[in-house]
């Protein structure tokens, strides 16, 4: 024999039930990403404070010509070798550059 269908209000209740359960759910869920965004606030506001930095040289590009000049009349040498250093850094990435691009995908 079958057993009897579940009434209208015992529905309602087991509707309740899982409402309820999924609110709760929902408010863990919501706890858990707010503990997760706080770890990564103190990264993401570093990186917030590089990208100002980039945007401030980018607008002002005397400051490191400035720097650079300085460097070239008080250490020539040691400009030299680091203008070398770059030359040759500047010079990998955009072999890397044209590698990656040849590539096959």
């Amino acid at each position: 024999m079958k057993p009897a269908p579940p009434s209208r209000t015992e529905r309602m209740a087991a509707l309740a039930r899982r409402q309820q359960g999924l609110l709760l759910r929902s408010a863990a869920l919501r706890s858990d990403l707010g503990h997760d965004l706080q770890r990564l606030q103190a990264p993401l506001a570093l990186a917030d404070r590089v990208r100002a930095g980039w945007l401030w040289l980018r607008a002002h590009p005397q400051a490191p010509l400035a720097a650079a000049v300085v460097l070239v009349v008080l250490r020539p040498r040691r400009a030299w070798r680091w203008g070398l250093r770059l030359w040759w850094g500047w010079r990998s990435w955009q072999r890397v550059q044209r590698w990656l691009h040849a590539a096959p995908r």
